[in-house]
């Protein structure tokens, strides 16, 4: 009986541990196959990070090319490689005027990249159609350039970046305060707040760029910008003899027969018509030295040759309130001298002797794009050259004028302060010129809150020509100096 009940049970046992083994084998084909797909969803997560955060850098490239292709003093500017492509320095970029910055890959054609990239965000902004009746031009990105694109590294993946203007319209917002966004006037920044008016400050650009990857990840992000200019003076007359508040020290000497030769305050545009505007013809910072300059003027010039904002001519005007307080000084207007140079174009410093005319960069012969800020880091001799500038001029020492030689712009001699002009010609300033003494003979910047003599000798040695100076603030802010341009806004759009 008991052997009986002993093989019974034997028998009800048979087979637990195969079950036993079988259970143990799913949990862990269950663990096997969870582990699998948590591997492949952290690598597809690792993937998808991947992907987006390359198409975000590469759209993002493209942003910060273009931002930095809009200094001028880049050498891969649009003003260097793609004269035409923006408006030239000081000319509002109207709303319908559209600019791209092409990167086609390595098999792709430039001119089908909107194409097969069409901007679709362009028209969500400005309107349906829009595009479709804006003025546009393109032009490569610097890997598309010469050296970049002879080297065998593969650029960044953006395929175009568009910059144009803004308005209220396009970015939904209320600037005139009329509860409405619906202005189509391009938009201008007063380092606060978004403005209608040109007078604010530079103009807010727009700056979008769209990114794609091999594998069909896209991404398109946005930046507002505008200028940061160097704060430059004010130039609040056709000729400033800056100098000291305390007693006369500045002198001025006018060509002795010359009937041609005009110092003239009323404002002129950058085609040489009247604006109705006006300033001083001449300006000054001390009322003693009205007379040392109006003796300097030959007597059957001075009620005609240089008429102004006064009521007679010639018209010389303290103009030291309106001369900006932290530039009154040496070392405040010496600091002015230091951030143009530091963000010049072109900086000529003369080994020996003035440096000629000659050595003036051919560029700025012409104002397209964009005239430019040129620092001769010394003394400055025009005999002879027979040229038109256009932009900002910076002498730290003497400039000998040959009136043959004509400039539209900025003039400014600030260091030695002293201007000397002889010979005959026909040329002519248009735009405002100041002369002002900061430091010695020696070049040691000098002490105290006053400035030296500056010196203005139009008839040294022989009776000078020319036509004179002529005021033009339009020539003045086409040639305002540019330190970078500003990020307001950054942000992704989503698609």
């Amino acid at each position: 009986m008991k052997a009986r009940r002993t093989n019974r049970k034997r028998r009800t046992e048979a087979g637990i541990a195969l079950l036993i083994s079988i259970f143990v084998l799913l949990l862990i084909s269950v663990v096997a196959i969870a582990l699998v797909v948590s591997s492949g969803t952290e690598s597809a997560l690792a993937g998808n990070y991947r992907s987006s955060t390359g198409v975000y850098y590469a759209a993002l490239s493209g942003l910060e090319e273009a931002r930095g292709r809009l200094l001028s003093k880049n050498p891969d500017s649009f003003n260097n490689t793609a004269p035409g492509f923006l408006p030239s320095a000081g000319t509002t970029v109207a709303i319908g005027s559209v600019a791209y910055v092409l990167n086609p890959g390595p098999t792709e054609v430039a001119a089908n990249i909107l194409t097969t990239y069409p901007d679709t965000e362009y028209d969500n902004e400005f309107g349906s159609g829009s595009l479709a009746v804006a003025t546009v031009t393109t032009t490569n990105s610097a890997w598309n350039r010469s050296p970049l694109n002879g080297l065998n590294i593969p650029g960044p993946l953006y395929k175009w970046v568009r910059i144009n203007a803004v308005s209220e319209k396009s970015l939904n917002i209320d600037v005139d305060a009329d509860n409405r966004a619906d202005s189509i006037t391009p938009l201008y920044y007063d380092g606060a707040h978004f403005s209608n008016n040109t007078s604010a400050g530079p103009q807010a650009l727009e700056l979008t760029s769209l990114a794609t990857l091999p594998n069909g990840s896209q991404k398109i992000l946005q930046y507002l910008v505008t200028p940061v200019p160097v704060t430059l003076p004010s130039f609040p007359a056709a000729l400033t003899l800056a100098g000291s508040v305390a007693s006369s020290v500045v002198s001025y000497t006018a060509p002795a027969s010359n009937n041609g030769f005009w110092v003239k305050g009323i404002d002129q545009d950058c085609s040489g018509s009247a604006t109705g505007s006006k300033v001083p013809a001449v300006g000054v910072f001390n009322s003693t030295d009205t007379p040392v300059v109006i003796a300097g003027i030959p007597s059957t010039l001075r009620s005609t040759n240089y008429p102004g904002s006064g009521a007679t001519s010639p018209d010389v005007e303290v103009i030291y309130t309106s001369f900006p307080p932290a530039m009154r000084t040496p070392a405040g207007l010496d600091a002015v001298v230091q951030s143009i140079i530091q963000n010049a174009d072109v900086i000529i410093t003369p080994t020996s002797g003035p440096a000629p005319g000659s050595s003036l960069p051919s560029s700025m012969y012409t104002p397209s794009p964009k005239p430019m800020t040129v620092v001769v880091n010394g003394d400055l001799d025009l005999t002879g050259w027979h040229n038109t500038g256009y932009g900002l001029l910076l002498v730290t020492g003497n400039l000998t004028y040959d009136p043959d030689a004509s400039w539209n712009g900025i003039v400014m001699v600030v260091g030695q302060g002293q201007v000397t002009g002889f010979r005959g010609g026909s040329g002519e300033f248009d735009g405002a010129f100041l002369v002002a003494r900061t430091r010695d003979n020696a070049g040691v910047l000098l002490t105290g809150s006053n400035l030296g003599n500056s010196s203005v000798n139009f008839n040294a040695g022989s009776s000078m020509g020319g036509t004179g100076i002529r005021y033009s603030n339009c020539w003045i802010q086409k040639s305002q100096l540019t330190a970078g341009y500003k990020i307001l806004s950054f942000h992704e759009i989503s698609q």
